[in-house]
Order: C-alpha cells, then sequence, then structure tokens
C-alpha cells in the first residue's frame, strides 16, 4: 500500500510538520503535555467541532481541574458540566476512568496505547492521541480527518465504515509517522483535515502536501475516502407534557436504562406505543388516552391540550424525535407521591441537567402563540 520512497516519506514529514510549526491552532488544550488534559479534548471532541468544543472544556476545567475532582464529582455536577455536547455515556465513563485512575494505578497515567485502553471508554483513537501527544508513542490517532487524510494522500480504498480498516490504516500511517514528533504529527493530520482537507468545501490546490496527495493528483478525490451508506435514524414519535403548576412545571428524570439516562426533560408519552396499543386513537381520543395513562401512573389528574407549535424535531446518532407538547395548567399544587420526578421553578432550571432536546421544547414553548386550544 505504502509505494513512498525513505526520501519521499521524509519530505513528507518535513513539509507536514514544518506547516505545522508555522499554522497550528491555538488549542488551550495543546498549551502543555498533561495528558488529562489531551483525554478530556479528545472526548468531547468526538462528533463535536472545536469551536464548539473550547467554551465547555474551559469551563469543565473550572469544575473538575483534576482527574481527582472528575473521579469523586456527583452525578447531578457532572452532567451539568456536560449539558449540551450530548452522548452522555461519554462523560459517565469518564468519570469511572478516572476512578479506575485513582483506585487501581494510584493517579498515574499509563503510557501505552494499549494500557490507556484499558481505562472505560477510550478506544483506539484516543489512546492514540493521548499515547502519542503526552508521552511521546510512535501512535497513530485514526479518527474521520485521519481516515480523509490518508485515505487521500495514499488512495487507500478500504470501507472505513468497517471496524477492520482502522488496522489497515494504523499499519499505513505508522510507516510515514516521525518517531521524534509522532504527536505533532498527529496534530498536524488534526489541523489538516479542518482545514484544506476537509469534508466539504476542502483546498486542495493550496493544501501543502498537495505534492503528496494521489487522489487530487489523480483527479480521484471524490472517490476518497470509501464510506458505505449509513443507516437512516429510526423516526420516533413523543407527546411532551408540560404541566404547569403553581410553583413550577413538572419534570422527570430519564431512567438509566434509556436514551439520555439520568437527565431531566419533560414527562414524555411514547406514541407510537401508544397508538399500538390502542390502534383505534385518534387526534380527538388521543388526549384522554394520554391523560388516563398519566394519571394511572402517577396519580395527577391532568386537562392536556394542543397548543399551537410546530412538532419539535430532534435528530440522534439512530433516532429522529418528533414532539408534540400538551399543555395543562394546575391550579393546586399536586401531590407528588406517586410521580417520580418533581416540580421545578423557572428559576432554577438551570440547575438540571438538560438534554438538547429538552432547551428545544422549553424554547418552543416559551415561544408559543398566548392562545390555547
Amino acid at each position: 500500500m505504502i509505494k513512498w520512497s525513505k526520501p519521499k516519506i521524509k519530505e513528507f514529514q518535513t513539509t507536514l510538520l514544518d506547516w505545522y510549526d508555522s499554522n497550528r491552532r491555538d488549542l488551550p488544550w495543546r498549551r502543555d503535555h498533561e495528558p488529562y488534559h489531551i483525554w478530556v479534548s479528545e472526548i468531547m471532541l468526538q462528533q463535536t467541532q472545536v469551536n464548539t468544543v473550547i467554551p465547555y472544556y474551559q469551563r469543565f476545567m473550572m469544575v473538575f481541574p483534576t482527574v481527582e475532582k472528575l473521579a469523586n464529582a456527583p452525578e447531578e455536577q457532572l452532567l451539568k458540566a456536560w449539558e449540551g455536547l450530548g452522548y452522555y455515556s461519554r462523560v459517565r465513563n469518564m468519570q469511572r476512568a478516572a476512578q479506575q485512575l485513582l483506585n487501581d494505578d494510584d493517579g498515574q497515567w499509563p503510557h501505552t496505547k494499549a494500557e490507556l485502553q484499558e481505562l472505560v471508554g477510550i478506544g483506539p483513537y484516543t489512546a492514540g492521541a493521548i499515547a502519542s501527544i503526552a508521552f511521546n508513542q510512535p501512535e497513530p490517532a485514526v479518527d474521520g480527518n485521519a481516515f480523509r487524510v490518508f485515505s487521500q494522500l495514499l488512495e487507500i480504498d478500504a470501507d472505513i465504515t468497517k471496524p477492520q480498516t482502522r488496522s489497515l490504516f494504523e499499519e499505513a500511517i505508522r510507516k510515514v509517522m516521525p518517531t521524534d514528533r509522532p504527536g505533532d504529527f498527529n496534530q498536524a493530520i488534526m489541523d489538516l483535515g479542518s482545514s484544506y482537507m476537509t469534508a466539504k468545501n476542502s483546498d486542495n490546490e493550496h493544501s501543502p502536501v498537495r505534492k503528496f496527495n494521489q487522489a487530487y493528483l489523480d483527479g480521484r478525490l471524490d472517490e476518497f475516502p470509501v464510506r458505505s451508506k449509513r443507516l437512516k435514524p429510526v423516526d420516533k414519535q413523543y407527546f411532551a407534557l408540560v404541566i404547569e403548576t403553581p410553583s413550577g412545571f413538572l419534570f422527570q428524570q430519564r431512567a438509566g436504562n434509556e436514551l439520555l439516562a439520568k437527565l431531566w426533560v419533560f414527562p414524555l408519552v411514547d406514541a407510537d406505543q401508544l397508538k399500538a396499543d390502542q390502534p383505534e386513537l385518534n387526534t380527538t381520543t388521543i388526549i384522554k388516552a394520554i391523560e388516563d395513562q398519566f394519571a394511572s401512573e402517577t396519580e395527577i389528574q391532568t386537562e392536556l391540550q394542543f397548543i399551537d407549535i410546530p412538532i419539535v424535531n430532534h435528530t440522534f446518532t439512530h433516532q429522529k424525535w418528533h414532539v408534540t407538547l400538551l399543555y395543562a395548567n394546575l391550579q393546586k399544587q399536586p401531590d407528588l407521591s406517586h410521580f417520580s420526578g418533581k416540580v421545578v421553578p423557572v428559576e432554577e432550571f438551570s440547575t438540571l441537567a438538560w438534554p438538547t432536546v429538552q432547551k428545544k421544547l422549553w424554547q418552543a414553548f416559551k415561544k408559543r402563540q398566548i392562545q390555547l386550544f
């Protein structure tokens, strides 16, 4: 697969690292080689743009400046610090890994990729990034940028969605990676993939490594990387119950085995399940069915109404939610002894760990038309 001569590999390394030395991005986690900083940033950067991550990273470090602080944090504080980044299992795994470091390794970070992958939630990419940047280990960090960059540079036509392809790329990258600056090499590839060799609107004509880009030289850029089509997210229909009381709104915490586990949302009713259980339901009767179901589960009586708000849509990796809001105003404070949640005053909303979809629901509700029907 690697057809480059040793002089060409050396020229590529020099060209790439010279460009990186002059153009590297000034990112807060690059100001030292602390593995904790690298780890947190890399977990945050999964599925999230750099500019979005920077303020999250800075706030997170203020709250959890050390592995010890992270390991001992209350879950509510942990989820609140992560709020808006999504994929909350990541920060839960980070806390478990921090606890591993303290309990099993006396707070000392392992230096090798294999040992790093023994920590909860650290996969091959993150382990490669930490090993190379923090400990100068010659390990590739193969993420979407690396797949894109090297598939074009070397015209690698393996499907990057298949798990076995990662090892193929790692083997190829090791052959062109310098042993003296592996961390800078990996970070240069990250910067290259987010500037000249982006997934959209790339500028290969002015790329510092254009002379090494075989796909560019052959006019085949649109063929790389090879990626099979992703499955479309499954559509899910929900009703969100916006139930106002004299002292605030009803919220429930999602169960630990559900999507958005342990985050706070308006009570949600699975519309698909409701209709499957009662196929005769229609627009007129569905509210009564929801009221009855909610009352049977919580012993709270409501008079729900449709409100003039568009359906709120939110896409997760494997699901796309379509949420219809229903509203009820309880004139008396309800008995919450059978309700698996709590009443939260508006002024205390900021204390709850909310998923992005809940933020969308609240924003949509605030913009509602005054007239209810």
